[in-house]
């Protein structure tokens, strides 16, 4: 009989296990039973001896259909790329890993509750640790030990329900607790106390018909009280609405129809109130007595207990506690007086609320005096919350007169507790001293501002074949500048040496394949983007230098201005420009861009330098390159300077007079989306409709995404690839668009606003996108020229409120650079910053923190200026609800003032002072409004 059991359990059916065990004789069942233990391990090893040859069986299956995958597309002309095999969806391979299970472990539970002979025998078999992962059947099991005599199967159920654990999850053995709680069922034994057995059976959410017929209801209702755990298991269920099949509607209807009683579920609510908890914890007790509506002759019975819930209890308990006394209004002077001191010392402000609330009532409808509620009174003006204390002077004050000399005292008392300003208005009426404001020194002390950054200096240029780097695939900006500069004086001063170097650099290139990649940190191979290698700086140095060596002469078209952004778009342009001369054979003997500065500026009186030279030699200058050098030009250029442009006669040198006399001057604006939807005064394919029309007062819909809207206004220069990048750029992100972003600012060094407005699309939500700006950036624009305004304030905002980019005392680096140079937009950026916090997920601490350190580190009286700009942004106007953070904002500026020592109110918060409220905000904004006025 033993090979017969053997086969059964390794087959995995349960059901012919069952037959099997069942089928045994007495001495079939005892042999069974002595030799099953050992046969554990030599389960399990077959087990997975077949696991392993069905593996096998299907990898075998899908190399053959990958083969005759392969043949089918050769004998079709197309090529199969290695990759398609791990693609499941894929024609070649409809065959998936099969999921039977080679379980062994539910066959032996089943084997062993059919042999073992005692009740505490097959307990300890199906709670093995060997065995505690089978899947639980529990109705094999059950009709396995339906056989066994009445005493035996109530002496297993007593056992098995004990062996149910804590966690509610039932016993080690698999799903324990559903065998235990049916097996109660069946053999009618008295379930012993064991409150897991309770957790276990409330986890089970019955129907209402079902739990009608449960024979275990009347034993384990009243339990369900007292277990610990119950609440955690059933805390999520909902009275509202209502839902079949849960434990709330199930006793609900049970206690509709009379099946249980009103008073047992209402005892037994308000005992596990009284046991105590977490809130959580008793969540479904409140639903559930909540959803009885106890009548006023049932809470009047139960009056002395939902008394004894006022202090302590949590707050979702004390709650309705309240709310059903309040409506009895028959309760002793004595408890009155009990309760309202118990709600008034309570830290939640919605139950002190309503405990004032019930003392107004009390004062109102009674007479005699209040001496009783006076320590309520004095507990309340304790209260964290403003608005509790301000409601609480206000009851003082409207019964003063009803307080005896004694109660009047006990008010006086406790007035140090409020703050000064309600403490002297209680002190007005019943005399004493309010306690003073606590100014304190922060220990802030001024210091100056640090001296601003200086950039690093401009290499200096290539005049010898030695001093040309290599092709410089992945270098930065200043790199791959001076290596197209040059090329292109090499080709006049060297033309064999320059030759012969760049042969040696082809050949390198040729053996390292990771030269291949791209730059911005995107490494793709060639030709894997839309328009292929050609959109890399680095790829056309190559084919410059090829093109000089004569190994090629095609040069490819540039991609469409609408497939990348503008500023790439221009770098492609000046090194197409220079592959065309290197073609033909008509490069200029220097380019006129080359920078003379770290900063990507370029010297004015060495630009005119480089304009005679062109002149004298009669060279004609190359457009891209010379808008380049236009664009790299400083702001402010000597007179002398711009009296030598005025003598060119060449074309390129009279556009660069004119540039000199009325350099354009962009208008621009940083706007948002309105939550996924375009501001409604938008107008015309989403683009503003005009300058007067771009507003920003739009807030986002909730859980939606707002974007930034760049916007440029200037009047076109007539250098058509000057006019491309004083465009406004595209606020859509496409693949390829924001590359180069590390490059950009270097190509307007002295339009800074307008390189911001470029890097605005890529601002936000740029974490799952190549093109991504970072910090590096914004320490170029503080270091360029040009105005500051909205784009650029905006992208300083940006990484003072992210803390991921640093600790605050570097964030505040920008501010402090800034502020050093006089170039701070210090409003703005204030105002750009409260932007950011109400349409974005900034928070205001980090942006607070940042602002502080900038205060320490010298920037205090600007850091002020910040403030000025944030606050009319940020705080919330009449008839907007405020919170928290508004409150902590007030707060620091009020700090910000003090260190700046600024005067003279701020409208704003002149309005949010005159209000009638005591809240925290306001009485954050009325301190603010006395130290300034």
């Amino acid at each position: 009989m033993w090979e017969e059991v053997v086969a059964a359990v390794d087959s995995g059916d349960l059901e012919r296990v069952a037959e099997c065990v069942l089928g045994l004789d007495e001495s079939a069942r005892r042999e069974v039973a002595v030799a099953l233990p050992g046969y554990i391990a030599v389960a399990a090893r077959r087990a997975e001896m077949r696991r392993l040859e069905r593996r096998a069986r299907w990898e075998r299956e899908g190399d053959a259909a990958w083969e005759e995958h392969v043949r089918r597309a050769t004998r079709a002309g197309r090529r199969v790329d290695f990759r398609e095999r791990r693609h499941w969806h894929t024609p070649w391979n409809p065959l998936r890993e099969p999921s039977r299970d080679e379980s062994w472990i539910e066959p032996m539970r089943v084997a062993g509750a059919g042999v073992l002979g005692g009740a505490a025998a097959v307990v300890a078999w199906l709670h093995r640790r060997e065995l505690r992962d089978g899947r639980g059947d529990t109705a094999v099991i059950g009709r396995v030990l339906s056989v066994r005599p009445p005493e035996w199967r109530a002496d297993f159920a007593t056992r098995a329900a004990l062996k149910i654990r804590a966690s509610g999850r039932g016993s080690r053995g698999g799903d324990g607790d559903a065998l235990a709680l049916a097996m109660l069922r069946t053999s009618g034994v008295t379930p012993p106390e064991h409150d897991p057995l309770v957790v276990a059976w409330a986890s089970r959410a019955p129907t209402a018909a079902a739990l009608r017929e449960d024979p275990l209801l009347d034993h384990l209702l009243p339990r369900l009280f007292e277990a610990e755990g119950v609440g955690r298991a059933l805390r999520d269920e909902r009275a509202d609405p209502l839902t079949p099949g849960t434990w709330l509607a199930s006793l609900r209807a049970l206690e509709s129809e009379g099946r249980i009683g009103r008073d047992l579920l209402l005892d037994g609510c308000v005992r596990r109130f009284l046991l105590g908890g977490s809130a959580r914890d008793l969540r479904f007790f409140v639903r559930l007595h909540e959803l009885l509506e106890p009548a006023y002759d049932e809470v009047a019975k139960r009056a002395r207990d939902y008394l004894r819930l006022l202090p302590a209890a949590p707050g979702p308990v004390a709650e309705p506690a309240l709310r059903h006394l309040r409506g009895l209004g028959e309760l002793e002077p004595a408890e009155l007086s009990e309760a309202i001191r118990a709600l008034s010392f309570r830290a939640e402000r919605k139950l002190v609320t309503g405990g004032l609330a019930w003392l107004d009532e009390v004062a109102r409808t009674s007479d005699g005096d209040l001496d009783e509620l006076a320590p309520a009174l004095g507990y309340a003006f304790a209260c964290e919350s403003a608005d509790v204390q301000g409601r609480a002077v206000r009851l003082a004050i409207k019964y003063a007169k009803r307080f005896t000399p004694v109660g009047a005292q006990a008010v006086r008392d406790t007035i140090g507790t409020l703050p000064q300003e309600l403490g002297e208005t209680l002190a007005a009426v019943f005399g004493g001293e309010a306690a003073e404001e606590e100014r304190g020194d922060d220990g802030f002390m001024a210091v100056p501002l640090p001296p601003p950054v200086r950039a690093v200096a401009f290499p200096p240029p290539v005049r010898t074949p030695a001093e040309l780097g290599d092709i410089p695939y992945r270098e930065g900006w200043t790199a791959t500048e001076v290596w197209l500069a040059g090329i292109v004086r090499l080709s006049a001063l060297d033309r064999p040496g320059l030759v012969k170097r760049l042969a040696r650099l082809v050949r390198l290139s040729a053996l390292d394949p990771a030269s291949t990649g791209t730059q911005a940190g995107i490494v793709r191979p060639p030709g894997e983007s839309r328009e292929g290698p050609r959109l890399d700086v680095g790829w056309w140095c190559e084919r410059i230098a090829r093109l000089i060596l004569g190994e090629e002469d095609g040069i490819p078209g540039l991609p469409a201005p609408a497939s990348v952004s503008a500023p790439h778009l221009f770098l492609l342009r000046r090194w197409a420009e220079v592959a065309h001369g290197a073609r033909d054979g008509t490069l200029p003997p220097y380019l006129l861009a080359e920078p003379t500065e770290g900063t990507g500026h370029l010297e004015a009186a060495e630009f005119v330098a480089r304009l005679e030279g062109y002149e004298a030699a009669g060279v004609q200058a190359m457009p891209a390159d010379l808008q380049q050098a236009l664009l790299r030009l400083p702001r402010e250029i000597p007179p002398e300077v711009v009296a030598r442009a005025a003598r060119f006669t060449s074309d390129a040198g009279r556009e660069a007079a004119r540039w000199m006399y009325s350099r354009p001057e962009p208008v621009t604006k940083a706007g948002w989306s309105s939550g996924g939807r375009l501001n409604p005064l938008m107008t015309g394919q989403g683009r503003p409709g005009g300058m007067e029309e771009y507003h920003d007062d739009l807030e986002p819909a909730r859980g939606t995404t707002p974007d930034l809207l760049p916007a440029i206004r200037v009047e076109p220069t007539g250098l058509p690839l000057v006019d491309d990048l004083f465009a406004e750029p595209a606020w859509h992100r496409w693949e390829e668009h924001g590359r180069y972003l590390t490059w950009w600012p270097y190509l307007m060094p002295s339009d800074r606003e307008v390189v911001a407005q470029h890097l605005l699309p890529h601002l936000l939500y740029s974490w799952n996108r190549p093109a991504e700006v970072r910090a590096a950036q914004a320490r170029a624009l503080a270091l360029a020229g040009g105005p500051v305004g909205e784009g650029v304030a905006l992208i300083q905002a940006y990484f003072v409120a992210d803390r991921a980019w640093g600790k605050p005392e570097a964030r505040a680096g920008l501010v402090l650079d800034m502020a050093a140079r006089g170039d701070l937009a210090a409003e703005e950026l204030g105002r750009q910053l409260a932007l950011l916090l109400r349409r974005t997920w900034f928070k205001p601490g980090p942006v607070l923190e940042t602002l502080e350190s900038a205060a320490v580190g010298g920037a205090h009286r600007e850091v002020w200026r910040v403030m000025t700009g944030f606050l009319p942004a940020f705080l919330p106007g009449a008839g907007h609800r405020a919170h928290a953070r508004h409150a902590q904002a007030l707060a620091f500026a009020l700090r910000a003032a003090r260190w700046a020592g600024a005067r003279g109110a701020v409208p704003c918060v002149a309005e949010i002072a005159a209000r009638k409220a005591s809240n925290n905000f306001v009485r954050e904004a009325r301190r603010l409004h006395t130290h300034l006025t």
